[in-house]
């Protein structure tokens, strides 16, 4: 089910019933975990053949997984028969899972292999959902956070990932704190701008990996169309709007921009912004002939100096081809 509790309470009111089975029905999905709506037995069968009438039921399967040191990665099959990825990290202050937004990806980020298949379609927000719910099915437990940084550019399905936020950050869905999701962009500008205006308060990820326009052309075409400068105007004013911390994600990629000239060009970018640095550190594939850098440290050392918050990704899944920059949406 796509809509998210106050577009349910408005379909309830609309058939002149009260707003408050908008919650039963997110308990039964989301508490009880039932999928079949003949057993929501708080609600009368006529309202109930209504809801199997109104709605549809298309729920996406496990088709297999693999399994790696503290991750699982989970290959998905949809109802279309299309696939996408999400990953399941075990951390010292819970589990975590990547999900996909997308069925591949349009940005065609040069070092991303979930960009080297074009996008098929969005995500609707009950196959996001899922996700989740067949993965706390599979481990017979909570998931603590979400991060939607898989396949796909989440502002690029916009709608449904702002309902897919409301649905699992609601007491009555699953409960996740908006502190501990995060959604990551590459830089849509008019998309950050209508986030800003959101009453969420999720997190908030920018995908750089340049420190200017010249090297972010050759490896981001986004950036062809919203430059850094105009990327980085639409993230001060979500920080002025929001006044919470903005991940800087960078991948370091050998002698494309992990330079002493680059960290340096990069502190100057962020002086004076609540930002921090993830630096990540590029997992290789066979397909692409990017290499991961040996100069995080040095780099990060630099921004340190400078006086910009630093840290390094902490390395999951790459024997399992379930890293950061690594998932695919096709069966193979």
């Amino acid at each position: 089910m796509d809509m998210n509790i106050v577009e349910l309470e408005n379909y309830f009111v609309s058939l002149n019933e009260k707003k408050f089975k908008a919650l039963q029905v997110f308990e039964w999905l989301y508490i009880h975990r039932e999928k079949d709506i003949n057993n929501f037995s708080n609600l009368k069968k006529e309202l109930r053949d209504k809801l199997k009438n109104d709605f549809k039921y298309d729920f996406i399967t496990i088709k297999k997984y693999e399994t790696g040191k503290d991750v699982k990665k989970y290959l998905f099959e949809l109802s279309d028969h299309n696939y996408v990825e999400a990953v399941l990290m075990y951390h010292d202050y819970g589990k975590s899972v990547c999900i996909s937004s997308q069925v591949g990806c349009n940005m065609g980020c040069k070092f991303c292999e979930s960009g080297r298949l074009k996008k098929v379609r969005n995500l609707e927000t009950y196959e996001m959902v899922e996700q989740i719910l067949l993965i706390e099915e599979d481990i017979k437990d909570r998931i603590q956070r979400i991060v939607i940084m898989g396949i796909g550019e989440p502002f690029d399905n916009y709608d449904n990932v702002i309902n897919f936020l409301r649905i699992v950050n609601h007491p009555k869905g699953l409960g996740i704190g908006a502190r501990h999701i995060t959604v990551s962009t590459c830089g849509l500008v008019p998309k950050i701008k209508e986030f800003s205006d959101l009453d969420l308060q999720v997190n908030l990820a920018l995908s750089l990996h340049a420190p200017n326009d010249t090297i972010r052309n050759k490896i981001m075409p986004i950036s062809k169309v919203y430059t850094i400068s105009q990327v980085m105007d639409a993230i001060k004013e979500y920080l002025a709007k929001n006044n919470r911390r903005v991940t800087i994600e960078y991948v370091m990629l050998n002698m494309v921009n992990d330079s002493d000239e680059c960290a340096y060009e990069l502190a100057s970018l962020l002086k004076g912004l609540n930002v921090y640095v993830n630096l990540i550190p590029y997992n290789e594939t066979n397909n692409l002939d990017f290499k991961k850098s040996q100069r995080i440290n040095e780099f990060k050392d630099i921004l340190l100096k400078m006086g910009i918050n630093a840290t390094v990704r902490r390395e999951f899944g790459g024997s399992i081809s379930a890293a950061c920059g690594q998932l695919r949406s096709k069966e193979v």
